[in-house]
């Protein structure tokens, strides 16, 4: 089976949203948390959906499901302590739903609705082919690493750097035996899977995706994604 745990669980302080969280603001008719899950539900290639969400949106999160006919929802969990947690909590939720062995597992941003078919296609063949996959794209400007000071320590070459984005994808079995032997040993907030996978020194292939794949973090990209939305559903962006 393939199995997308989409995380919905940020409060959105970077948008600056007054009366919900980023994942819930409308545009275009729907919240963008269901623009994201529709992606997967109209996927045929995606068996079941596993939504980790904030623990006071859960309700609201269960009339979005059956309001916009999410039925590839097998279940919606709440997130933990950090964004790693959240994504554990969905783990296990999938395996308990769907079963641990041999099933691929996609991990999603729930604010990163401009995720393609084709990308969900590469991820899920990436990790048959490979045993992982994250999606990134290629660096279009020079990256810089930095000290705490702010003083420059090292510039990578840009044909080696690439940008981490969604969706990160694994065996289920191998993804969660990192991340219990991660909490086992009082690692709980790795920034992405794709981290803590390197930290206990798994492989990672990458896909390359599209750059318009964007996340949904302050209110420039909020309209950033409105664009976007509009030109890829004129047909104007491949």
């Amino acid at each position: 089976m393939n199995i997308a745990v989409i995380f919905a669980g940020g409060s959105g302080r970077r948008m600056n949203t007054k009366d919900k969280p980023k994942q819930f603001l409308m545009i275009h008719g729907k919240p963008i948390i269901v623009h994201t899950i529709e992606k997967f539900q109209y996927h045929d290639r995606i068996d079941g959906i596993i939504v980790v969400c904030i623990n006071d949106w859960i309700e609201y999160m269960e009339d979005l499901k059956y309001r916009y006919r999410l039925d590839k929802i097998g279940r919606i969990v709440p997130g933990g302590e950090s964004g790693q947690m959240s994504i554990y909590n969905g783990l296990k939720a999938a395996a308990e739903v769907y079963g641990e062995e041999g099933n691929v597992v996609l991990i999603h941003d729930g604010v990163r609705p401009l995720v393609g078919e084709d990308l969900i296609d590469e991820n899920i063949r990436s990790v048959r082919e490979y045993g992982s996959a994250i999606t990134v794209n290629l660096a279009k400007e020079t990256v810089i690493l930095v000290d705490d000071e702010g003083q420059v320590t090292d510039v990578p070459s840009r044909e080696h750097s690439r940008t981490a984005q969604a969706p990160q994808s694994f065996w289920l079995s191998d993804i969660l035996a990192v991340q219990q032997e991660a909490i086992a040993g009082g690692i709980t907030d790795a920034i992405d899977s794709c981290t803590l996978m390197r930290m206990f020194d798994k492989k990672v292939s990458v896909v390359v995706g599209p750059n318009y794949n964007i996340k949904i973090t302050t209110p420039e990209d909020f309209y950033v994604f409105r664009a976007l939305y509009d030109a890829l559903e004129n047909e104007q962006l491949n």
